[in-house]
Protein backbone atom coordinates (compact mmCIF):
# COMPACT_ATOMS: atom_id res chain seq x y z
CA UNK A 1 0.00 0.00 0.00
CA UNK A 2 2.96 2.48 1.00
CA UNK A 3 5.28 0.96 -1.84
CA UNK A 4 4.59 4.60 -3.98
CA UNK A 5 4.96 6.89 -1.55
CA UNK A 6 8.76 8.32 -1.41
CA UNK A 7 11.25 8.76 1.16
CA UNK A 8 10.24 12.19 1.57
CA UNK A 9 6.68 11.07 2.03
CA UNK A 10 7.73 8.74 4.83
CA UNK A 11 9.48 11.22 6.77
CA UNK A 12 7.45 14.13 6.34
CA UNK A 13 4.72 11.49 7.98
CA UNK A 14 6.99 10.66 10.91
CA UNK A 15 7.13 14.31 11.15
CA UNK A 16 3.54 14.90 11.36
CA UNK A 17 2.44 11.54 12.95
CA UNK A 18 4.80 13.01 16.26
CA UNK A 19 3.76 16.47 15.65
CA UNK A 20 -0.32 16.16 16.67
CA UNK A 21 0.56 13.30 19.05
CA UNK A 22 2.12 16.32 21.03
CA UNK A 23 -0.04 18.47 20.12
CA UNK A 24 -2.93 16.82 21.83
CA UNK A 25 -0.90 15.36 24.61
CA UNK A 26 0.17 19.10 25.71
CA UNK A 27 -3.70 20.59 25.31
CA UNK A 28 -4.11 18.06 28.33
CA UNK A 29 -1.98 20.27 30.57
CA UNK A 30 -3.43 23.05 29.70
CA UNK A 31 -7.14 21.04 30.71
CA UNK A 32 -6.77 19.27 33.29
CA UNK A 33 -5.49 21.85 35.58
CA UNK A 34 -8.89 22.93 37.28
CA UNK A 35 -9.85 19.07 37.87
CA UNK A 36 -6.60 18.40 39.46
CA UNK A 37 -6.87 21.35 42.02
CA UNK A 38 -10.28 21.13 42.11
CA UNK A 39 -10.33 20.35 45.78
CA UNK A 40 -7.56 22.66 47.09
CA UNK A 41 -9.47 25.68 45.56
CA UNK A 42 -13.02 24.39 47.30
CA UNK A 43 -11.59 23.99 50.62
CA UNK A 44 -9.58 27.62 49.85
CA UNK A 45 -12.40 29.42 49.23
CA UNK A 46 -15.35 27.18 50.75
CA UNK A 47 -16.91 26.24 47.26
CA UNK A 48 -19.15 22.90 47.75
CA UNK A 49 -19.42 20.03 44.80
CA UNK A 50 -22.18 22.37 43.36
CA UNK A 51 -20.30 25.57 42.54
CA UNK A 52 -17.29 24.04 41.73
CA UNK A 53 -18.77 21.84 38.84
CA UNK A 54 -20.79 25.02 37.63
CA UNK A 55 -17.12 26.61 36.87
CA UNK A 56 -16.16 23.55 34.94
CA UNK A 57 -19.61 22.94 33.10
CA UNK A 58 -18.77 27.13 31.56
CA UNK A 59 -15.81 25.26 30.05
CA UNK A 60 -17.59 22.07 28.79
CA UNK A 61 -20.28 23.89 26.81
CA UNK A 62 -17.72 26.37 25.34
CA UNK A 63 -15.75 22.95 24.52
CA UNK A 64 -18.81 21.43 22.63
CA UNK A 65 -19.88 25.31 20.94
CA UNK A 66 -15.98 25.04 19.64
CA UNK A 67 -16.55 21.81 18.19
CA UNK A 68 -19.19 22.71 15.76
CA UNK A 69 -17.43 26.25 15.14
CA UNK A 70 -13.96 23.93 14.58
CA UNK A 71 -16.73 22.32 11.79
CA UNK A 72 -16.87 25.93 10.41
CA UNK A 73 -13.69 27.24 10.76
CA UNK A 74 -11.37 24.00 10.62
CA UNK A 75 -11.54 23.52 7.08
CA UNK A 76 -11.35 27.30 6.12
CA UNK A 77 -8.39 28.27 8.62
CA UNK A 78 -6.62 25.22 7.41
CA UNK A 79 -5.44 22.27 10.68
CA UNK A 80 -2.20 24.12 11.33
CA UNK A 81 -3.33 27.84 11.55
CA UNK A 82 -6.74 26.39 13.18
CA UNK A 83 -4.34 24.18 16.51
CA UNK A 84 -1.81 26.88 16.62
CA UNK A 85 -4.29 29.96 17.30
CA UNK A 86 -5.95 26.97 19.87
CA UNK A 87 -2.85 26.19 21.52
CA UNK A 88 -1.95 29.93 21.91
CA UNK A 89 -5.05 30.86 23.16
CA UNK A 90 -5.13 28.23 25.75
CA UNK A 91 -1.68 28.91 27.14
CA UNK A 92 -2.80 32.76 28.22
CA UNK A 93 -6.06 32.07 29.65
CA UNK A 94 -4.51 29.00 31.77
CA UNK A 95 -2.36 31.20 32.92
CA UNK A 96 -5.05 33.10 33.78
CA UNK A 97 -6.93 31.32 35.71
CA UNK A 98 -4.01 30.65 38.48
CA UNK A 99 -4.21 33.83 39.13
CA UNK A 100 -8.01 34.85 40.25
CA UNK A 101 -10.32 33.42 42.96
CA UNK A 102 -13.50 34.94 41.32
CA UNK A 103 -16.21 31.91 40.49
CA UNK A 104 -17.40 34.41 37.63
CA UNK A 105 -14.14 34.96 36.13
CA UNK A 106 -12.78 31.20 36.33
CA UNK A 107 -16.24 30.36 34.84
CA UNK A 108 -15.86 32.98 31.71
CA UNK A 109 -12.08 31.83 31.76
CA UNK A 110 -12.49 28.23 31.36
CA UNK A 111 -15.32 29.14 28.94
CA UNK A 112 -12.59 30.77 26.52
CA UNK A 113 -10.13 27.69 27.19
CA UNK A 114 -12.97 25.52 25.83
CA UNK A 115 -12.82 27.42 22.62
CA UNK A 116 -9.84 27.12 22.27
CA UNK A 117 -9.19 23.28 23.10
CA UNK A 118 -11.94 22.53 20.82
CA UNK A 119 -9.76 23.10 17.83
CA UNK A 120 -7.17 20.04 19.44
CA UNK A 121 -8.54 16.65 17.78
CA UNK A 122 -10.64 17.70 14.48
CA UNK A 123 -7.59 20.02 13.28
CA UNK A 124 -5.19 16.75 13.83
CA UNK A 125 -7.65 14.41 12.88
CA UNK A 126 -8.13 16.47 9.42
CA UNK A 127 -4.24 16.71 9.31
CA UNK A 128 -3.89 12.80 9.36
CA UNK A 129 -6.78 12.27 7.00
CA UNK A 130 -4.46 13.71 4.32
CA UNK A 131 -1.26 11.80 5.37
CA UNK A 132 -2.65 8.08 5.53
CA UNK A 133 -4.85 5.37 4.16
CA UNK A 134 -8.09 4.34 4.86
CA UNK A 135 -6.49 0.90 5.40
CA UNK A 136 -3.91 1.99 7.47
CA UNK A 137 -5.84 3.82 9.97
CA UNK A 138 -6.88 1.48 12.10
CA UNK A 139 -3.44 1.05 12.85
CA UNK A 140 -2.20 4.33 12.76
CA UNK A 141 -4.80 5.96 14.87
CA UNK A 142 -4.74 3.55 17.30
CA UNK A 143 -1.31 4.15 17.81
CA UNK A 144 -1.74 8.20 17.31
CA UNK A 145 -4.62 8.07 19.46
CA UNK A 146 -2.90 7.29 22.37
CA UNK A 147 -2.34 11.22 22.51
CA UNK A 148 -5.51 11.59 25.10
CA UNK A 149 -4.49 8.37 27.18
CA UNK A 150 -0.83 9.68 27.78
CA UNK A 151 -1.90 13.64 27.97
CA UNK A 152 -4.68 12.58 30.63
CA UNK A 153 -2.14 10.06 32.43
CA UNK A 154 0.87 12.31 31.86
CA UNK A 155 -0.48 15.44 33.21
CA UNK A 156 -2.44 13.94 36.28
CA UNK A 157 1.23 12.48 37.33
CA UNK A 158 2.70 15.74 36.78
CA UNK A 159 0.15 18.16 38.39
CA UNK A 160 -0.13 15.08 41.40
CA UNK A 161 3.53 16.13 42.30
CA UNK A 162 2.71 19.81 41.42
CA UNK A 163 0.02 19.25 44.54
CA UNK A 164 2.61 17.14 46.70
CA UNK A 165 4.87 20.32 47.18
CA UNK A 166 4.12 21.78 50.73
CA UNK A 167 4.76 21.35 54.10
CA UNK A 168 2.17 19.83 55.91
CA UNK A 169 -0.47 21.71 57.54
CA UNK A 170 0.18 24.23 54.55
CA UNK A 171 -2.52 24.92 51.61
CA UNK A 172 -1.78 22.41 48.25
CA UNK A 173 -0.03 24.93 46.35
CA UNK A 174 -2.90 24.77 43.45
CA UNK A 175 -1.76 27.68 41.53
CA UNK A 176 1.03 26.12 40.26
CA UNK A 177 -0.76 23.01 38.37
CA UNK A 178 -1.98 26.11 36.10
CA UNK A 179 1.36 27.80 35.66
CA UNK A 180 3.35 24.80 34.94
CA UNK A 181 -0.03 23.34 32.82
CA UNK A 182 0.82 26.38 30.69
CA UNK A 183 4.59 26.33 30.24
CA UNK A 184 4.48 22.69 28.62
CA UNK A 185 2.03 23.70 26.04
CA UNK A 186 3.92 26.58 25.08
CA UNK A 187 6.99 24.16 24.63
CA UNK A 188 4.60 22.04 22.38
CA UNK A 189 3.66 24.89 20.05
CA UNK A 190 7.16 25.62 19.40
CA UNK A 191 7.61 22.06 18.15
CA UNK A 192 4.07 22.26 16.31
CA UNK A 193 4.80 25.68 14.22
CA UNK A 194 7.96 23.48 13.04
CA UNK A 195 6.69 20.16 12.42
CA UNK A 196 3.59 20.12 11.32
CA UNK A 197 2.19 20.58 7.79
CA UNK A 198 -1.44 20.02 6.34
CA UNK A 199 -0.88 17.64 3.36
CA UNK A 200 1.59 16.57 1.66
CA UNK A 201 1.32 18.80 -1.52
CA UNK A 202 2.22 22.07 1.12
CA UNK A 203 5.40 20.36 1.46
CA UNK A 204 5.97 19.97 -2.54
CA UNK A 205 4.91 15.75 -2.41
CA UNK A 206 2.28 13.79 -4.18
CA UNK A 207 -1.31 13.54 -2.20
CA UNK A 208 -1.38 10.27 -0.82
CA UNK A 209 -3.75 8.50 -3.22
CA UNK A 210 -6.89 6.53 -1.87
CA UNK A 211 -6.49 3.15 -1.68
CA UNK A 212 -8.05 1.07 -4.73
CA UNK A 213 -9.68 -1.26 -1.83
CA UNK A 214 -11.30 1.71 -0.13
CA UNK A 215 -14.99 1.77 0.41
CA UNK A 216 -16.96 3.93 -1.33
CA UNK A 217 -18.08 6.19 1.61
CA UNK A 218 -13.89 6.94 1.33
CA UNK A 219 -13.71 8.60 -2.35
CA UNK A 220 -14.27 12.38 -1.93
CA UNK A 221 -17.27 13.87 -3.15
CA UNK A 222 -19.22 16.51 -3.07
CA UNK A 223 -22.77 14.74 -3.10
CA UNK A 224 -25.21 15.60 -0.02
CA UNK A 225 -25.36 17.74 2.61
CA UNK A 226 -21.94 19.68 3.62
CA UNK A 227 -20.45 17.17 0.63
CA UNK A 228 -21.84 13.64 2.95
CA UNK A 229 -24.26 11.76 1.73
CA UNK A 230 -26.52 10.37 3.28
CA UNK A 231 -25.75 6.99 4.23
CA UNK A 232 -22.42 8.81 5.76
CA UNK A 233 -24.48 11.31 7.84
CA UNK A 234 -26.05 8.18 9.23
CA UNK A 235 -23.03 6.90 10.43
CA UNK A 236 -21.85 9.94 11.50
CA UNK A 237 -25.07 10.54 13.49
CA UNK A 238 -24.65 6.98 14.98
CA UNK A 239 -21.37 7.66 16.29
CA UNK A 240 -22.13 10.88 17.80
CA UNK A 241 -24.80 9.47 19.96
CA UNK A 242 -22.28 6.63 21.23
CA UNK A 243 -19.91 9.52 22.10
CA UNK A 244 -22.19 11.69 23.85
CA UNK A 245 -22.13 8.80 26.13
CA UNK A 246 -18.86 7.81 26.08
CA UNK A 247 -17.91 10.88 26.52
CA UNK A 248 -20.18 11.37 29.48
CA UNK A 249 -18.25 8.44 31.57
CA UNK A 250 -15.25 9.60 30.30
CA UNK A 251 -15.77 13.26 31.75
CA UNK A 252 -16.88 11.97 34.71
CA UNK A 253 -13.90 10.02 35.59
CA UNK A 254 -11.61 12.79 34.37
CA UNK A 255 -13.41 15.43 36.32
CA UNK A 256 -14.57 13.64 39.79
CA UNK A 257 -12.48 10.59 40.46
CA UNK A 258 -9.80 12.66 42.07
CA UNK A 259 -12.69 14.62 44.15
CA UNK A 260 -13.80 11.56 45.41
CA UNK A 261 -11.05 9.59 46.76
CA UNK A 262 -10.08 13.17 48.19
CA UNK A 263 -13.91 13.54 49.77
CA UNK A 264 -14.65 10.07 50.34
CA UNK A 265 -11.89 7.96 50.87
CA UNK A 266 -9.88 10.57 52.94
CA UNK A 267 -6.80 10.57 50.31
CA UNK A 268 -4.55 13.23 50.12
CA UNK A 269 -4.82 15.36 46.88
CA UNK A 270 -1.39 14.16 45.92
CA UNK A 271 -2.26 10.37 46.06
CA UNK A 272 -6.04 11.06 44.66
CA UNK A 273 -4.73 11.98 41.54
CA UNK A 274 -2.45 9.65 41.57
CA UNK A 275 -4.60 6.60 42.48
CA UNK A 276 -7.08 8.45 39.53
CA UNK A 277 -4.73 7.82 36.61
CA UNK A 278 -5.36 4.21 36.84
CA UNK A 279 -8.03 4.75 34.41
CA UNK A 280 -5.90 6.60 31.80
CA UNK A 281 -2.52 3.79 32.51
CA UNK A 282 -5.14 1.19 31.42
CA UNK A 283 -6.75 3.13 28.35
CA UNK A 284 -2.98 3.13 26.23
CA UNK A 285 -3.39 -0.41 26.21
CA UNK A 286 -7.01 -0.84 25.43
CA UNK A 287 -6.44 1.95 22.73
CA UNK A 288 -3.65 -0.12 20.50
CA UNK A 289 -5.18 -3.30 20.86
CA UNK A 290 -8.71 -1.79 19.88
CA UNK A 291 -7.24 -0.02 16.44
CA UNK A 292 -4.93 -3.38 16.24
CA UNK A 293 -8.10 -5.67 16.28
CA UNK A 294 -10.20 -3.23 14.07
CA UNK A 295 -7.61 -3.52 10.88
CA UNK A 296 -6.17 -7.17 11.73
CA UNK A 297 -9.23 -9.27 11.73
CA UNK A 298 -12.46 -6.69 11.46
CA UNK A 299 -10.82 -5.61 8.03
CA UNK A 300 -11.14 -1.98 9.27
CA UNK A 301 -14.81 -1.96 10.07
CA UNK A 302 -14.89 -0.01 13.48
CA UNK A 303 -17.84 -0.88 14.55
CA UNK A 304 -17.50 -4.66 15.50
CA UNK A 305 -14.94 -4.54 18.34
CA UNK A 306 -16.00 -0.75 19.41
CA UNK A 307 -19.57 -2.49 20.53
CA UNK A 308 -17.82 -5.94 22.06
CA UNK A 309 -15.19 -3.31 24.11
CA UNK A 310 -18.76 -1.54 25.11
CA UNK A 311 -19.88 -4.17 26.41
CA UNK A 312 -17.00 -4.60 28.24
CA UNK A 313 -17.37 -1.22 29.54
CA UNK A 314 -21.41 -2.27 30.54
CA UNK A 315 -20.17 -4.88 32.68
CA UNK A 316 -16.65 -2.54 34.06
CA UNK A 317 -19.14 0.20 35.44
CA UNK A 318 -22.43 -2.21 36.50
CA UNK A 319 -19.19 -4.00 38.91
CA UNK A 320 -18.27 -0.51 39.73
CA UNK A 321 -21.75 0.51 41.11
CA UNK A 322 -21.87 -3.03 43.11
CA UNK A 323 -18.45 -2.70 44.69
CA UNK A 324 -16.95 0.27 44.29
CA UNK A 325 -17.70 2.11 47.23
CA UNK A 326 -15.59 -1.21 48.43
CA UNK A 327 -11.96 0.46 48.61
CA UNK A 328 -9.33 2.46 47.56
CA UNK A 329 -7.89 -0.76 45.77
CA UNK A 330 -11.24 -1.78 44.15
CA UNK A 331 -12.11 1.45 43.11
CA UNK A 332 -8.71 2.18 41.13
CA UNK A 333 -8.48 -1.67 39.66
CA UNK A 334 -12.55 -0.96 38.67
CA UNK A 335 -11.74 2.59 36.85
CA UNK A 336 -8.63 0.84 34.97
CA UNK A 337 -11.15 -1.89 33.64
CA UNK A 338 -13.27 1.08 32.43
CA UNK A 339 -10.31 2.87 31.15
CA UNK A 340 -9.40 -0.18 29.15
CA UNK A 341 -12.74 -0.94 27.57
CA UNK A 342 -13.90 2.99 26.72
CA UNK A 343 -10.51 4.09 25.25
CA UNK A 344 -10.20 2.19 22.38
CA UNK A 345 -14.29 2.46 21.42
CA UNK A 346 -13.41 6.15 21.78
CA UNK A 347 -10.04 6.93 19.88
CA UNK A 348 -11.45 4.63 17.01
CA UNK A 349 -14.73 5.77 16.10
CA UNK A 350 -13.64 9.15 16.49
CA UNK A 351 -10.40 9.17 15.04
CA UNK A 352 -10.55 6.32 11.85
CA UNK A 353 -14.35 6.18 12.34
CA UNK A 354 -14.85 10.29 10.93
CA UNK A 355 -11.91 9.79 8.70
CA UNK A 356 -14.04 7.11 6.97
CA UNK A 357 -17.17 8.65 7.31
CA UNK A 358 -15.86 12.32 5.86
CA UNK A 359 -13.33 10.87 3.84
CA UNK A 360 -10.07 13.47 3.42
CA UNK A 361 -12.06 15.93 2.21
CA UNK A 362 -14.33 16.16 4.89
CA UNK A 363 -12.39 14.66 7.80
CA UNK A 364 -11.74 17.77 9.71
CA UNK A 365 -15.67 18.59 9.82
CA UNK A 366 -16.56 14.91 10.32
CA UNK A 367 -14.55 14.89 13.18
CA UNK A 368 -15.54 17.77 14.58
CA UNK A 369 -19.17 17.31 14.48
CA UNK A 370 -19.35 14.31 15.96
CA UNK A 371 -16.71 15.60 18.90
CA UNK A 372 -19.25 18.58 19.38
CA UNK A 373 -22.14 16.26 19.73
CA UNK A 374 -20.37 14.01 21.94
CA UNK A 375 -19.13 16.95 24.39
CA UNK A 376 -22.65 17.79 25.07
CA UNK A 377 -21.97 14.10 27.50
CA UNK A 378 -19.58 15.86 29.88
CA UNK A 379 -21.53 19.40 29.87
CA UNK A 380 -24.73 17.07 31.24
CA UNK A 381 -22.49 15.14 33.55
CA UNK A 382 -20.52 18.11 34.84
CA UNK A 383 -23.99 19.91 36.22
CA UNK A 384 -26.10 16.30 37.57
CA UNK A 385 -23.04 14.45 39.23
CA UNK A 386 -21.88 17.90 41.10
CA UNK A 387 -25.54 18.24 42.25
CA UNK A 388 -26.73 14.53 43.19
CA UNK A 389 -23.15 14.25 45.21
CA UNK A 390 -24.54 17.02 47.38
CA UNK A 391 -28.31 16.35 47.70
CA UNK A 392 -27.17 12.71 48.30
CA UNK A 393 -24.81 13.91 50.98
CA UNK A 394 -21.76 12.47 49.25
CA UNK A 395 -23.04 8.97 48.51
CA UNK A 396 -21.14 7.58 45.34
CA UNK A 397 -23.71 4.80 44.65
CA UNK A 398 -26.47 6.94 42.61
CA UNK A 399 -23.09 8.45 40.37
CA UNK A 400 -22.07 5.14 39.39
CA UNK A 401 -25.22 3.77 38.55
CA UNK A 402 -25.50 7.08 36.31
CA UNK A 403 -21.94 5.67 34.49
CA UNK A 404 -23.83 2.75 34.21
CA UNK A 405 -26.87 3.74 32.22
CA UNK A 406 -24.33 5.76 30.07
CA UNK A 407 -21.83 2.82 29.08
CA UNK A 408 -25.02 0.49 28.14
CA UNK A 409 -26.12 3.71 25.81
CA UNK A 410 -23.30 3.79 24.25
CA UNK A 411 -23.12 0.27 23.55
CA UNK A 412 -26.77 0.36 22.22
CA UNK A 413 -25.66 3.22 20.09
CA UNK A 414 -22.80 0.86 18.27
CA UNK A 415 -25.05 -2.09 17.96
CA UNK A 416 -26.59 0.50 15.41
CA UNK A 417 -23.43 0.53 13.57
CA UNK A 418 -23.06 -2.55 13.77
CA UNK A 419 -26.77 -3.66 11.67
CA UNK A 420 -25.51 -1.23 9.33
CA UNK A 421 -22.66 -3.18 8.66
CA UNK A 422 -24.61 -6.52 8.67
CA UNK A 423 -27.41 -5.26 6.18
CA UNK A 424 -25.31 -3.40 3.09
CA UNK A 425 -25.45 0.33 5.31
CA UNK A 426 -22.10 1.01 4.19
CA UNK A 427 -21.30 1.11 8.14
CA UNK A 428 -18.17 1.95 9.77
Amino acid sequence: MNAHLSLGHHDWRRKVFVATWLSYVGFYFCRKPFSAAKSAMGKEYDWDATTLGDIWASYLLAYAIGQFLAAYSGPRLGPRLNVLLGMGLSVVVTLLMGITPSVPLLAGLAAVNGIAQATGWSGNVGTMAAWFHKLERGKVMGAWATNFTVGALSSGWVLAWVLNQHEPGEPAPWRACFYLGAAVLTLVWVQFYFMQRNKPEDVGLAAVEVAPSDTPADVENTEGFLGMSRPAWTNLLLIAGFYFFAKFVRYAVWSWSAYFLEENYELSGSAANVYSTAFDVCGIPGVWVTGYLSDRYFKSRRAEIALIMMLGMTAATGALMMFGGTSVTVFALLLGAVGFTLYGPDALLTGAGAMDVGSRKSATMAAAIISGFGSLGPIVQELVISRMYDSKGGELGPVFALLFGSAAMSALFCCGLVWRNRNGGRGV
